[in-house]
């Protein structure tokens, strides 16, 4: 143990003694290894084994006094939060709070059933689920971004607590999140490692050699307790422990055994993921003993603390001059800074280019209010989550291409309903001379893939206020895609850009063929629109701003009788703006024709490497007269 010179205790928060005694606790260990077993038997899947060995962690956790909770009111701002990062083992989270009298008998034996709110892995439709989990080696980070909230926004004293399975421990992401929470001196996290030694085909890395994630995880910088995980006394003399920890972050390592309290499940493999058939279940609960399905155990209640609230206030006007170059990555950190009075719970979190996405802008100005991530996307995007799990709009920036390490974080977020922003800039191959690995050309079909993210794609600056202030609006994830090259000045002021919208920027009613496109090319084709005009070829011009949701009935009344369509995106052709136009035009009669980046990018210009692809002013006019 590393921090046995602090004393066992109880920490600053008014504990005192435990709600439940060591003989209360084993009964309720019991009632809650009964209800996982039974549970899992009448689904005829789960996994309760994984479930087995943490049981007696989670029950002294729960009803030992150590945390605070008001059952009542699973959002109340000073409870206590407990996040399943090893989501596998959610028959333990529903049967704790069935032994807390909040889940009926009758519901647990719903699990994994169609309408049940009791799922395979937690979501958030069960109320006390902080966040999606299940998809290993993400709790941690979620549980970062709540005691950031705790410790820095709200100022709190409510501590968060993760538990973590030892095979989770792999994933790159938990140390991320390891380095992050000691940077940040989060000593309100607490972490609990279930070491049970055994995976789902087999012993995890270290099996049970606990000193090897006691010596890694304090080289981090975190205190850690080594425990036996089925000795009540010693896992409440660590809860305790934890609670004194004065500048660190806290992990539990605590041995114990896969299957516990069933002889023949106890260290035994095969059994990952398998439920009990009914004559199985008849010989553990033989095992069990005297189950006394009536009790139920007492959380204690946290104190009765809120956060300050600031209201919103009048924001700024926008000024930018007509026609002069600005990036719309630079729009996006000025957009922070001025919308930040009017939505006072905006948090911004960067990835370590926050001179490049602009979103230094915000830190100059709310320094309070801005958290360098590093480079650790993947962390960032779970840190964002957690911050949204607590009532705060978090926007996050990084370079686009750098969103695809985290899209397993992205795509859990949605089932945790996140209403998170995500902003990459330097998109595409107009970002030049940096070469491949720097150009966002996935991002869109990223973000469009996600379940009703909106995805923008502003063309100017005032495009990009207007949208960074209908992200902060929405409630859901929004994605807004940056350019790095300066780009004329298009809109005034007057102008909105609602969720769903595009802008016709030039018609008349001899155009044969639309041009729809965003971003960089919205230039290049404004520069084919005016040479063509030279030659007498009317064409339309769309600025498809909002990619998803597309306004499909605005699109069809913009493109009235044309032609045909060929729209122009500095992305790849699969999941863009161009598969998004051609699904809302499915149906017409009318042919879509698509420029896209189909060649492997190069360094050079961004006019050169535009002309390579065949995205630019030259390659649009040709694909015109061919169309015509």
């Amino acid at each position: 143990m590393k921090i046995t010179e602090r004393g066992a205790g109880l920490g600053e928060r008014g504990y005192g003694a435990a709600v439940a005694g060591k003989e209360e606790i084993e009964q309720l260990a019991r009632l809650i290894r009964y209800f996982v077993l039974v549970s899992t038997t009448e689904a005829g899947s789960g996994h309760p084994t994984s479930s087995l060995s943490a049981a007696d962690l989670m029950t002294a956790l729960l009803f030992g006094g150590t945390f605070r909770y008001d059952a009542d009111k699973p959002d109340f701002p000073n409870n206590d939060r407990l996040i399943f990062s090893k989501g596998h083992a959610s028959p333990l989270l529903y049967s704790l709070w069935a032994a807390a009298g909040k889940v009926p008998e009758r519901d647990l034996m719903k699990l994994r059933t169609m309408g049940s709110l009791l799922e395979g892995h937690p979501t958030p439709e069960f109320r006390y689920a902080e966040a999606a989990t299940g998809s290993l080696g993400q709790g941690l980070s979620i549980g970062v971004g709540m005691a950031l909230n705790a410790k820095y926004l709200d100022k709190l004293p409510y501590r968060t607590y993760v538990l973590l399975g030892d095979s989770e421990m792999s994933e790159g992401s938990q140390w991320e999140a390891i380095q992050l929470a000691a940077h940040y001196g989060l000593n309100n996290l607490i972490g609990i490692i279930d070491v049970n030694g055994l995976g789902q085909r087999g012993e995890t890395m270290y099996g049970h050699e606990v000193g090897a994630y006691e010596e890694r995880i304090g080289a981090f910088g975190w205190d850690t307790l080594v425990i036996d995980g089925h000795d009540i006394e010693e896992i409440l003399d660590a809860y305790g422990r934890a609670a004194m920890s004065s500048e660190k972050p806290v992990m539990i390592i605590a041995k114990t055994v896969k299957g516990k309290g069933v002889s023949f499940l106890e260290g035994k493999g095969g059994w990952h993921g398998k439920a009990l058939d009914r004559e199985q279940l008849d010989r553990a609960l033989r095992e069990l003993g005297e189950v006394k399905r009536e009790i139920r155990g007492t959380i204690a209640r946290p104190e009765e603390l809120h956060p300050e609230r600031r209201g919103p206030q009048k924001t700024e006007e926008i000024s930018y001059d007509p026609g002069k170059g600005v990036a719309t990555r630079m729009a996006y950190g000025k957009a922070l800074k001025r919308l930040f009075p009017e939505f006072p719970d905006m948090v911004v979190l960067d990835a370590e280019v926050g001179n490049s996405t602009y979103a230094d802008i915000f830190k100059e100005a709310y320094p309070e209010r801005f958290f360098e991530m590093y480079i650790a996307e993947q962390n960032m995007a779970g840190v964002a989550l957690g911050l949204s799990c607590r009532g705060k709009v978090p926007f996050l920036s990084t370079f686009a291409a750098f969103f695809t390490r985290a899209f397993d974080q992205i795509r859990m977020s949605r089932y945790s309903r996140a209403n998170v922003k995500c902003v990459g800039s330097h998109a595409g191959v107009s970002i030049g001379q940096d070469g491949p690995s720097q150009m966002g050309l996935e991002d869109i079909a990223l973000f469009r893939s996600i379940q009703e993210c909106v995805v923008f794609y502003p063309s100017d600056a005032m495009a990009t206020e207007r949208m960074v202030e209908e992200a902060a609006r929405h409630r859901g994830m929004v994605y807004i895609r940056t350019t790095r090259e300066k780009t004329p000045v298009l809109y005034d002021s007057s102008e909105e850009f609602p969720i769903g919208g595009s802008k016709m920027l030039r018609q008349s009613g001899e155009d044969r063929v639309a041009v729809v496109t965003a971003g960089i090319t919205l230039f290049e084709a404004l520069a084919a629109y005016g040479e063509l005009e030279k030659e007498g070829i009317p064409i339309r011009v769309i600025d498809l701003y909002c990619i998803k949701p597309i306004g499909k009935e605005l699109l069809k009344e913009s493109l009235g009788k044309i032609h045909a369509v060929i729209t122009v995106e500095d992305h790849h052709p699969e999941g863009g703006l161009g598969e998004a136009v051609r699904s809302a035009l499915a149906g017409e009669r009318i042919p879509v024709y698509s420029l896209a980046v189909r060649k492997i990018p190069k360094s050079g210009t961004p006019e050169e490497l535009l002309g390579y692809e065949e995205i630019a002013k030259d390659a649009i006019m040709k694909k015109v007269r061919e169309v015509i």
